[in-house]
């Protein structure tokens, strides 16, 4: 096998990225405090076609060179919004119909390999932060919660990973 060179690779230009149709899926930054997981989330947001990144409270905005070491120019193609107040934000994703998701371990919650979802709705997923996860306020307003299931002794993954895997299964189940 011969690795690919970038040039070989057929990305979009950053114009045809913005034009182009993306998946139903708002991704909420609650509270992230390290600027190298808004800037992976960026990035893996680009990869999947997310349609825009809301930034809550604490977390960092573009610009910002330490965003940009890990987002590598997706701060500049992914749509994003700032809210002071997550809850502001989740209000908003409801008043536009999406339906609002924590991706947190709570009573109840859908284990994200069980998680079904359907191609006529829009979506939020709301990740938290990297210590104390999703404001439980913010969980009581959201119509559920996804959990990650896991193996082993941790009880928890870095926030850009997890925002990796569920943006993943997201874009697996409602991309064209």
């Amino acid at each position: 096998m011969r690795k690919l060179k970038i040039t070989e690779l057929n990305r979009l230009s950053p114009e045809e990225y913005k034009d182009s149709n993306k998946i139903p899926l708002i991704v909420v930054l609650d509270h992230i405090r390290s600027l190298n997981n808004v800037g992976s989330v960026f990035r893996t947001s680009d990869a999947f076609k997310v349609e825009a990144i809301y930034l809550c409270e604490i977390t960092a905005t573009p610009p910002h060179a330490e965003i940009h070491k890990t987002a590598l120019g997706a701060e500049d193609t992914v749509p994003w919004e700032y809210f002071k107040d997550t809850l502001e934000a989740v209000d908003k994703l409801k008043h536009h119909g999406y339906t609002v998701c924590a991706i947190e371990q709570a009573e109840g919650s859908t284990m994200l390999d069980k998680l079904v979802l359907s191609r006529d709705r829009k979506y939020a997923v709301i990740l938290g932060n990297e210590v104390k996860g999703v404001q439980q306020a913010v969980v009581d307003k959201c119509d559920l919660c996804i959990e990650i299931p896991q193996y082993g002794t941790k009880h928890s993954l870095n926030v850009s990973v997890t925002g990796g895997i569920v943006i993943w299964n997201f874009f697996k189940q409602l991309s064209e």
